[in-house]
């Protein structure tokens, strides 16, 4: 045991010194933000030589349970081209499940989750969750949204939202409710065009009005439909930090000592960490994304459900003492592992007993220094989704195809394409230059999104069920859907259609 804590030590170390853009591009280029079909399923995989055999979720737990066999380590190769022969070659689901889900087939990285539809990392009682990411406990009605936790309810095109309900284009918002078209609030509740406020109510552009005037001020407000997006536009792209002390950079909320922190919430002593809660107190987490319940985290993208001693990895719950692997859930001195569930002692997905694992497990780790790789996050040329579909792109759009290209990402040219019934009508989301529209779209007769919807005779906000049957073309050439608890949500709030895809809708908090 002494021998592995020298080698915890040498990666902490090398990780908590990184650089940020760094931590982005080896890190959180590993979270993906969209489906694919691949090999005739929705995945999380695009079709590529990096991914081989996809088989979905019911099927791989069918066949193979918590349980694929490994290989032995070849002293000949380091310690990548090894894992490399167990990632591409062991079947891979189609996307991630975890624990029970109820009508959750379209999503990915979902962990006791129902009634959800094309989204990821989703979970702990999360309900009625669509076209967002990062949705987690107790959480119930999101739609369009990022980094919504914590007994939320009823949040729509919104941004880092935690206790709160009844939240409308509005981003960094905590325990408050009734807010729109706000950003930075704590504790606030009928507040709309406000930012950097706390304890306030009635307010409109951080002004307190009386009870009756504020309610007949929203109702005109909210009466201009085709301003919301632009209204939810004009708000600043920075989040500031919210009762943090000695925190570095955007979106932190209740933390303290964070350098690098962007959209994090109850966390100390951290650094290059993003989108992750404590949950209680999390304490000793570097260059990690997508962060829930775990202590001592180094290098690892999504960790949950009460893990601690993670070191270089991705995706893995109720874990202990795992490195350099992929897929885990409920296991314990692992390295070099992928997709095992409820094991142990574990090399290259091979069982050994305790002290033959830590006996090769220090060999191992002795020539990963000797090779100068032991803290070095899993090769770039391994990673197997498009570069610009991941979270390190949407966080830093600096980074190019170029640029990253020279490394071996992936890189996504084409359109955004959804299957189209045959003789589906086309509804343009705004009238179009002609000249502008793919060839398939063309002459198609379904209108514009404003013939469905509008104000009745009666002044109430309608939005006819007949574009439920139609497919949508952004302007961008993007094809996309209305489905039915998409089209309950906008009635019952009385909000327009969104006129872009789901993925840019996503993209707009960033």
């Amino acid at each position: 045991m002494q021998s592995l804590k020298i080698w915890e030590d040498k990666i902490k170390d090398k990780r908590r010194n990184t650089d940020f853009r760094d931590f982005l591009k080896s890190v959180s280029s590993w979270f993906q933000i969209m489906f694919y079909k691949n090999d005739g399923l929705i995945s999380r995989f695009p079709e590529s030589q990096k991914i081989k055999n996809i088989v979905e979720v019911n099927t791989y737990n069918q066949k193979y349970g918590d349980w694929v066999n490994g290989i032995e380590y070849d002293f000949s190769q380091n310690f990548f081209e090894n894992f490399k022969k167990v990632f591409v070659n062991i079947p891979k689901m189609a996307t991630i499940k975890y624990g029970n889900n109820e009508n959750c087939d379209y999503t990915d990285t979902t962990f006791w989750a129902s009634n959800s539809y094309l989204s990821i990392c989703i979970g702990e009682k999360a309900e009625n969750i669509l076209y967002s990411a990062l949705a987690y406990i107790n959480v119930k009605n999101v739609l369009n949204s990022v980094h919504i936790t914590l007994n939320s309810e009823n949040i729509y095109f919104c941004f880092q939202v935690s206790r709160s309900f009844n939240i409308f284009y509005s981003k960094n918002i905590a325990n408050s409710s009734n807010i729109w078209f706000s950003s930075n609030l704590i504790g606030c509740s009928e507040c709309i065009f406000c930012d950097d406020l706390e304890n306030q109510k009635y307010c409109i552009e951080n002004k307190v009005y009386e009870k009756e005037e504020y309610f007949k001020l929203k109702k005109e407000i909210l009466k201009q439909k085709e301003k919301f997006i632009n209204f939810y536009k004009k708000y600043p792209k920075i989040s500031k930090n919210l009762s943090s002390e000695n925190c570095i950079w955007q979106g932190v909320s209740f933390s303290e000592n964070i350098e690098n922190g962007y959209i994090i919430e109850r966390i100390s002593n951290w650094r290059n960490v993003s989108f992750s809660d404590g949950n209680p107190l999390s304490s000793n987490i570097y260059d990690c994304f997508d962060i829930t319940h775990l202590d001592e985290g180094y290098g690892w993208m999504w960790c949950g459900q009460w893990s601690d001693n993670m070191y270089i990895g991705a995706n893995a719950s109720s874990s202990s003492h795992i490195y350099y692997s992929y897929f885990m859930w409920n296991c314990s001195f692992c390295l070099g592992c992928i997709w095992l569930k409820n094991k142990s002692f574990c090399i290259l997905n091979k069982e050994y007993s305790k002290e033959e694992w830590y006996e090769l497990a220090n060999k191992i780790f002795a020539s990963m220094e000797k090779d100068w790789i032991l803290w070095d996050f899993f090769p770039w040329e391994l990673n197997p989704f498009y570069f610009n579909d991941t979270m390190a792109y949407l966080i830093d759009d600096s980074f190019t195809k170029e640029e990253v290209g020279k490394e071996g990402f992936m890189w996504r040219d084409e359109k955004i394409k959804v299957d189209i019934p045959e003789g589906a009508e086309i509804v343009y989301s705004t009238p179009p230059a002609r000249s502008s529209l793919p060839p398939q779209s063309r002459g198609t007769k379904g209108g514009v999104l404003s013939d469905y919807q509008g104000f009745d005779e009666n002044g109430n906000w309608k939005i006819n069920p007949e574009i439920l049957k139609k497919v949508i073309i952004d302007n961008d050439g993007n094809y996309y859907k209305i489905v039915p608890m998409e089209y309950d949500f906008l009635m019952k709030y009385g909000l327009p259609l969104p006129e872009i895809h789901w993925l840019e809708r996503i993209k707009m908090g960033f």
